[in-house]
């Protein structure tokens, strides 16, 4: 594997990295206030948008990549146009920090924040259908289900609570993590969540009956950021000065990416596989040829 592609992205801290739809641009936001396009394989600057007043802590494509959501430490989660940039709507519901994803098929939005609720919205029109008020912490992450019926979320505190979309009304919880949960994604094929916690432990938990199928310890501190690969055999975890890629089968490490950065803050891989990104601390985005 070739030394990763350097791109000096922003004046502060890297927060998160996104690929578009079809791969051809990479997606990066930060401390700065702003989400900046990068074109690949080049990954020479396309745009820079602007609209956050602080800190954006988060991307997301809807289903058609035609929007971008974007959550802020200034409180808002907004909606723009993909590639365009144009800021169509500013969803206003939180005190505190917040992230944003979209559901799979698009239609709804969920938004966490570090005021304990988790805000369930419409999309396009930006109409809050649901206030989740189930944590009694900062929220970090949350997830939807394939179809979109079921989300996930976890912050401080041991559990990753289930919530019915779009009524919000509790429908479980997962344990195992303790302290804190850090992360949640979904499995390219929508049939397994996993989830990182303070403890240092990866879990995958089965989305067709919500139980715990594997744990895998992590060794060493790190914000454990985690992406699937496309292809769904492996899975890429940010640590302190590194990246771990891991196969799902058996937990074993495949590979690891040396970070000269301790905050590893977010991993994206292209829709082909060929490219994982990388947000860091040292302003920078890595990008690796995964071929």
């Amino acid at each position: 594997m070739k030394d990763p592609a350097v791109i000096a992205a922003h004046s502060n801290h890297v927060s998160s990295v996104l690929f578009s739809r079809d791969g051809r641009i990479l997606i990066s936001a930060g401390m700065d206030k702003l989400v900046k396009l990068w074109s690949a394989s080049s990954w020479k600057h396309k745009a820079t948008w602007r609209g956050h007043t602080n800190s954006v802590n988060s991307l997301s494509l809807s289903a058609d990549g035609k929007l971008l959501t974007t959550g802020s430490t200034d409180a808002s989660v907004k909606l723009w146009t993909f590639p365009a940039g144009k800021a169509i709507q500013t969803l206003k519901g939180h005190r505190k920090s917040t992230v944003a994803r979209f559901s799979p098929d698009g239609g709804y939005l969920a938004s966490a924040s570090y005021d304990s609720k988790v805000i369930l919205w419409s999309v396009p029109e930006g109409e809050p259908l649901a206030t989740i008020r189930g944590h009694e912490k900062n929220v970090y992450a949350v997830q939807f289900a394939e179809d979109g019926s079921t989300l996930a979320s976890g912050g401080v505190g041991d559990d990753i609570l289930l919530w019915s979309v779009p009524s919000g009304a509790a429908a479980g919880r997962l344990a195992g993590h303790k302290g804190t949960v850090m992360s949640l994604a979904l499995s390219p094929d929508g049939r397994t969540l996993a989830s990182t916690g303070y403890e240092g432990t990866l879990r995958l938990w089965s989305t067709n009956d919500w139980k715990l199928m594997r744990v895998f310890s992590l060794q060493g501190p790190g914000a454990y950021q985690i992406a699937f690969a496309p292809d769904g055999k492996t899975i890429a975890v940010g640590m302190a000065f590194k990246i771990l890629l891991m196969t799902l089968a058996d937990g074993k490490l495949a590979r690891e990416l040396p970070v000269p950065a301790k905050g590893v803050y977010g991993l994206a891989y292209s829709p082909n596989g060929k490219w994982l990104a990388l947000a860091a601390a040292d302003k920078k985005v890595r990008v690796w040829s995964m071929l």
